[in-house]
């Protein structure tokens, strides 16, 4: 059977070292975004902000060359959702970014080389 799949509520824009600061600044001070707390167990800088029914993450990321936009997709069962999209040819990346311990959601690498976090 097939799980069910829709957008999750998280945007991350990973961003390399350089253009860390511009970009936050761009979103906060440019655009007037709202930050908002965050309590994430990353080990990067990051920030959150209001981005209407979403969150938009700006992460600090060493050693990227360029920015990427990362998607977050919600599921009823994670597992089967994991070994159904396998099955299709999908690229599993579990290695893409450590999820904590227990967490119940994995990394998928979409066609077009999006990352997405699916979660449950």
């Amino acid at each position: 059977m097939k799980p069910t799949f829709k957008a999750g509520r998280n945007i991350a824009i990973k961003v390399p070292s350089h253009e860390y600061e511009k970009t936050v600044l761009f979103y906060e001070q440019l655009l007037g975004l709202q930050r908002i707390p965050s309590n994430s167990p990353d080990p990067f800088e990051s920030v959150t902000f209001d981005f209407g029914d979403k969150n938009l993450w700006i992460d600090r990321i060493v050693g990227l060359s360029q920015s990427e936009v990362w998607l977050e997709i919600e599921t009823d069962d994670a597992e089967a959702a994991k070994r159904y999209l396998a099955d299709q040819g999908c690229a599993i990346r579990d290695e893409i970014e450590p999820l904590p311990e227990g967490f119940k959601g994995f990394w998928l690498s979409g066609p077009n080389n999006i990352i997405h976090l699916v979660v449950e």
